[in-house]
Formats: structure tokens, sequence, C-alpha cells
């Protein structure tokens, strides 16, 4: 990780721990008030508990023209933009994403789309809905190993990050109250529940919040359809296609509208927001990120509406490229920030328990 980085983040935080103005703002100024002295560790899990909300920086009396110069939230982007990096497998194509994000996705899409155009001239001799142009088995031979081994990847990547930070055995409960935080998005609640500043000094707003909800749910809604029908289809034996009102349809027309809106109102409001505030080198990884994953709930959401005509020829290889681009980017985009923030939010959870009990 760079040291330059951290030493700032280092620097900032001990004469944050010394004012201790901002306590009740979120749960990085509880856990960095525990330490008398940060270790890179201990800031790398500050900055994956930290969820950019800059409310701290709004009124912090030590930013610049200060001789201090407090930029607290960029500090701490930066050494979690960096986290993910370092502690990504393979580290080097994490790099070259936050490098050449919007590229590297658009190019992976299109490539992506063409390939599975030119599969359809493999189509089966029968077969209804989409495996009427593709088949199911060539469906699962591609996917199959495209979501494992990001997952195995994105393993590897969390047991490092465990270990740097101190991690130690995992419960249920911290699990369970690292969950209900992540799903409420407490952090964006700001310190006196009104929201946070994030797209503007003087506008406290849950607009962030709400959308990052629309998105979690919304991913999560589409996870479980793709869920169900993998069990309506192995385990009950009933193949697609489904009807509107099966659990997958369900399931995951509400979760594609809710990842496609609240995308476009991430991608929206980040244009409105200060990128100096955050890691500016990682904006334009972290706009593909969620563009990539808008598009991943849109084109489903079309494709699902052109069933039945000639535009399927082109939609459904359009929204599969998009898929498994999406897929196979997952470690080494901001994807990977759920799982970072999870872990941090479990190691918290466990930490507060602990003293508690002390």
């Amino acid at each position: 990780m760079q040291t330059d980085f951290l030493n700032e983040a280092r620097r900032q935080a001990e004469i944050c721990n010394a004012c201790r103005y901002c306590e009740g703002y979120c749960s990085v100024f509880p856990a960095l008030h525990r330490e008398r002295a940060f270790s890179d560790g201990d800031l790398t899990q500050l900055a994956n508990l930290c969820h950019n909300c800059r409310g701290c920086y709004y009124a912090c009396q030590y930013t610049a023209p200060h001789e201090f110069d407090l930029n607290l939230p960029k500090a701490l982007a930066e050494v979690r933009q960096d986290s993910w990096k370092e502690h990504a497998w393979p580290r080097g194509l994490a790099h070259l994403f936050d490098r050449n994000g919007v590229v590297i996705a658009a190019g992976l899409v299109l490539a992506l789309s063409v390939i599975f155009a030119l599969a359809q001239a493999l189509r089966p001799e029968s077969g209804e809905g989409f495996y009427a142009y593709m088949s199911h088995g060539l469906m699962v031979a591609i996917f199959a190993p495209a979501f494992v081994v990001p997952l195995l990847a994105l393993a590897v990547s969390l047991r490092s990050y465990w270990r740097t930070v101190g991690g130690g055995k995992i419960r249920m409960g911290d699990i369970w109250e690292a969950a209900k935080s992540a799903g409420q998005m407490r952090n964006l609640k700001g310190g006196h529940g009104d929201g946070c500043n994030f797209e503007d000094e003087d506008r406290f707003t849950h607009a962030r919040r709400h959308l990052h909800q629309a998105v979690l749910y919304g991913f999560l809604l589409c996870f479980a359809s793709t869920s169900s029908g993998t069990i309506l289809h192995y385990v009950l034996g009933l193949e697609a296609p489904y009807g509107l009102f099966s659990l997958p349809k369900l399931l995951g027309v509400p979760g594609g509208i809710l990842l496609t809106l609240g995308c476009v109102g991430l991608a929206w409001i980040k244009t409105k927001a200060d990128p100096n505030l955050g890691a500016p080198n990682a904006w334009g990884g972290e706009m593909a990120f969620v563009l990539l994953l808008g598009s991943v709930g849109f084109t489903g959401l079309i494709l699902y509406s052109a069933t039945g005509t000639s535009a399927v020829n082109w939609l459904l290889p359009l929204h599969l490229g998009t898929v498994l681009t999406f897929f196979l980017l997952t470690p080494f985009s901001k994807m990977a920030h759920g799982f970072y923030r999870l872990a941090a939010l479990v190691k918290e959870a466990a930490v507060t328990r602990s003293a508690e009990r002390s």
C-alpha cells in the first residue's frame, strides 16, 4: 500500500483524535477515538468503515486554509481505494481497472456481446424463450465459472484484508449486526439523522442513502430471482421461460427497476459532488462500475419487455455480455467495496461487543 496515503491519513487521524468534534457523526469516529496510535491496519479498517458522506469535512474547523489542512474524507478514500487494490487477487488487474475502468468495461461488454451474437449460430434445434437463441448448457458452461472464479478471488482478497486489520474469530451476532447496519445504511444518516452532505456543503439529504438502498435491494432481488429460477429448473424440473407471476419474474422485475434507477441516481449525484473530497484518480473507475451495474438491470428489463420479438436477437447477446463483464470485473471494480465494507462492519461490531463486556 502506498506509504504517502497512509502517512497522510495517520497525520489527519491523530489531529481528529485530539479534537473529537465529530464524535457522533458515524462509526468511523468511535473507532478512531478508541486508538492512541494508528497502525497501517487500523487506518485500513477506518478507511473501509468510512462511507464518504463528507459531513465531517464541512463541519471541520481545520480544513484549508487552516495550516492543518484536514480533508479526512479524501485521506480515507485514498487509503480505501488503495486497500482494495493492495488486497485484490490477482493484484495487477485492480490497478488496470482503476486507471481505465470505463474503457475496459465498455470494451469487454462490446467484445463479449459480439461473441454471444456469434454463438447464436450454434442455437439448438428446439427450445423456448431465450433457449431458442442459445442453449441452456452453453449458458451454464460460460456463466458458472464466471460466477465462481470471481467469488474465489474475492475470498482470497478478504482473507488478506482480515489479516491486515487484525480481525479475529467471526461470530454470527457480529455478522447480523453488520448486515443490519449495511441494510439500513446507518452511516449515511449523518450525525444528527438529517442525512449527509455528499452533494453540497449546506444541503443535508438522504438521497444518497436511499439510492444506495435501491441498488443494494435491487441487486439482492435480482440475485434471488436467478437463484429461484435455478431451484425451479434443477430441483422442481420447471424449465424457463417463466410467466410474469412466477417467482423469478416477481423478484427480478422490481429488482431490475430498483437497480437501474438507483445506479442512474448515484451516477447523477456523483457528477455534482466535489471530486476532491474522494479519491480523484479513481473517479473514472467508480463511474464505470455504477454505469455497468445499472446497465445489467436496464438491459435485463429491456430484454424481458422484448420477449417474442425479433429484437431478442441482439438484446440477448448485449445483456449476456453486460452480465458476464460485471461478473469478471467484480473483484477489481468498486463492487468489491461492498464485501470489504461488510467485513469492516463485522470487525467493528466485534470490537464494540468486546468493549461493552469489559
